[in-house]
């Protein structure tokens, strides 16, 4: 602890003041959320997509891409987490909606939609602070990104639609917009993955690896955490009115929320361990299948079902949940490692 900055060693206070700001910007400033969604990036308020792209980009600068041929190469690593991100967790979040709040569709609806929606941002900044597999994460990102474009909105549909008839369960007409998805996905992935790219190439090309590695990620990195708390306010600060004056709503949406992020995250750590994949690319299989796209799903409740809604409410409680779990499930993954993954070394 006492070789970190201050910024990384006092992470989880800075994430809480930072949540509790925006919430009370949002509460207390007349007009602020229309303000700050004014302008927008597809369904994105311009300052929060601003905000993801500042958090995602030092942590793509960090990526070694000459090394994710390994990673693709890894079957184990590939397979479990296409099973997990596009089979499991969706299937799990499901019955979680129907099992916790059965009398609320438009809260059940919007939980569903979180659980289609796989991480591409915030599960970057989770992995490396944990010190995960970074070119592992960059990749399993990616797929999950394909993954995404093409089989969000046949998910959908199966999840509000097929399955709950076969099982007679009341069903849900859903309007997924494909061109909504992947301008989502090349916004928030393909921008900052490009720079991250070419900060590295033409860095390393132009000083040597020492000397990028030693004297300019340093300076970088904390941007990463400083893009992370500007977006932690945004976000809440455009939803802090209807996050307070529904205080038990929101407890509802975020007890299976709570569940999920924890069951899928220890789902993945001891399937890793138990496949022997390391400590490293075993906590990036963990964040990865238990990180959510919020960004998305709440673009999509919203253009979906309008900015009041229900759906758009249990979007925005996602990152209310899973940002301090994911946080504390940062610690978890650290402690984990010196219990059952002794001798490993950790992602450089």
């Amino acid at each position: 602890m006492g070789k970190l900055s201050t910024l990384d060693r006092f992470l989880p206070v800075w994430i809480i003041a930072a949540m509790a700001v925006g919430l009370l910007l949002g509460k207390f400033v007349p007009g602020l959320n229309t303000a700050l969604d004014a302008v927008k990036i597809g369904s994105v308020s311009l300052p929060i997509a601003i905000g993801l792209l500042v958090m995602m980009y030092p942590v793509l600068a960090k990526v070694r891409y000459n090394e994710t041929g390994r990673v693709l190469a890894d079957r184990k690593l590939m397979i479990t987490s296409l099973i997990i991100n596009w089979v499991a967790a969706p299937a799990f979040m499901f019955a979680l909606a129907w099992i916790f709040v059965p009398d609320l569709p438009e809260y059940r609806t919007g939980l569903i939609i979180v659980g289609l929606a796989r991480c591409i941002a915030m599960v970057m900044i989770w992995n490396d602070l944990a010190c995960g597999d970074r070119e592992a994460a960059t990749v399993l990102v990616l797929i999950n990104s394909v993954f995404q474009v093409f089989a969000f909105g046949v998910l959908g549909w199966f999840y509000l639609q097929v399955l709950p008839g076969w099982l007679g369960l009341p069903t849900t007409s859903a309007d997924f917009s494909f061109w909504a998805i992947t301008a989502s996905v090349l916004i928030f992935l393909g921008i900052p993955l490009l720079a991250g790219f070419l900060t590295r190439t033409l860095g390393e090309k132009a000083k040597g690896r020492d000397w990028y590695e030693g004297k300019f990620l340093p300076k970088l990195g904390p941007w990463a955490l400083y893009g992370l708390l500007f977006t932690i306010v945004l976000l809440f600060a455009l939803q802090g009115d209807a996050i307070t004056s529904n205080p038990m709503d929101v407890a509802r949406i975020a007890l299976p929320l709570l569940v999920y992020f924890i069951v899928v995250f220890t789902a993945g750590m001891v399937i890793g361990r138990l496949l022997n994949l390391g400590y490293a690319k075993t906590t990036t299989l963990a964040f990865t299948a238990s990180g959510n796209n919020f960004e998305l799903a709440i673009a999509v409740a919203i253009g979906t079902f309008g900015v009041t809604s229900g759906q758009a409410l249990a979007g925005v409680v996602g990152p209310l949940i899973e940002v301090p779990v994911l946080v504390a499930l940062v610690y978890v993954a650290l402690w984990a490692r010196k219990r059952f993954f002794t001798n490993q070394p950790l992602s450089v």
